[in-house]
């Protein structure tokens, strides 16, 4: 018979690892957030994990608490948590016979945390990861199982590299749940050494001034808050978003001074020139940084 086990999980990213887990285990239990009021209209709208399951035929639960759950893990083999969103009550995590473990976008234990993939880009970091750990009561603080590493490209935002980690993730979980339901996988505890936090995205720390900073943080401010909460500016009073940019070759540009080159929009900073891609203004869909420039009237003041 195959293994019993329950998934827990939210967004889209955490999809490629429900496929993984229902491709080798029978899946009895999907869990997930409730539905969540988006857009204008303000309507209720499923998680991606809850439209999957349900595609797939799995039932469903979306509780308050996740502990209300509970009585639904008895007799099961394995429980897999992929970005659901919420704390398990420790109580929950020795209930089904192989216990709880956790796909974690990040290498702990760095970037424990909310928003492990948006702060690696901020920081700079050259390469990051996906670890596969047992879930304990502590905040991404269970023994490591397995690891995949994961270059961080130049012009990867938290949606693009998030998008790929969750790929290999689920790769490693469908090869490592073999020896994690008979019990041979072997958990290593994390690193006493190293430890970042990985707090959620606040909107007012994206903001941008080319003013006062580099080219390369403005540059890791967009590609970081993209797709939320998004990197903003004050333009001559006027808000925009910044959804693409990148460090530029340019000539020398007084920090905050934008010049439009062409096709293109340079804006110096103080160390280096930053490019302006794709924005948006306020009340306005999203367009080239040329077109945006064109129709921009004022001499580009960002305060």
């Amino acid at each position: 018979m195959a293994p019993r086990t329950a998934f827990f999980g939210t967004p889209a990213t955490a999809v490629p690892a429900l496929a993984a887990l229902c491709a080798a285990t029978r899946v009895e239990l999907v869990v997930t957030r409730p539905d969540r009021a988006r857009g204008r209209s303000g309507t209720p709208q499923p998680p991606a994990v809850k439209e999957a399951a349900l595609a797939w035929g799995l039932p469903v639960e979306q509780p308050a608490r996740a502990a209300d759950v509970a009585p639904r893990l008895d007799g099961l083999d394995l429980c897999v948590v992929v970005a659901y969103g919420h704390i398990l009550p420790a109580a929950m995590l020795e209930i089904p016979h192989r216990g709880f473990v956790n796909l974690h976008f990040s290498r702990l234990p760095r970037w424990r945390g909310a928003a492990p993939v948006a702060r690696a880009i901020l920081a700079g970091d050259e390469t990051t990861g996906v670890d596969l750990m047992a879930l304990d009561a502590g905040m991404d603080t269970g023994d490591l199982i397995a690891r995949r590493e994961v270059d961080i490209e130049d012009d990867d935002t938290t949606g693009t590299l998030t998008g790929r980690l969750a790929g290999r993730g689920a790769e490693l979980l469908l090869e490592t749940l073999p020896g994690i339901l008979d019990g041979s996988a072997i958990r290593t505890p994390q690193p006493e050494t190293g430890i970042t936090h990985a707090a959620k995205l606040e909107k007012a720390a994206g903001r941008l001034n080319p003013s006062t900073m580099s080219a390369d943080e403005c540059d890791r401010v967009v590609r970081a808050f993209n797709p939320n909460p998004g990197a903003w500016g004050m333009v001559d009073g006027g808000r925009i978003k910044v959804w693409r940019s990148r460090v530029a070759e340019a000539g020398d540009l007084e920090p905050g001074v934008t010049r439009r080159d062409d096709d293109r929009v340079l804006v110096g900073t103080p160390a280096g020139a930053w490019e302006l891609i794709e924005v948006q203004a306020a009340g306005k869909g999203r367009m080239t940084a040329a077109t945006w420039a064109r129709g921009h009237r004022g001499a580009f003041h960002w305060e």
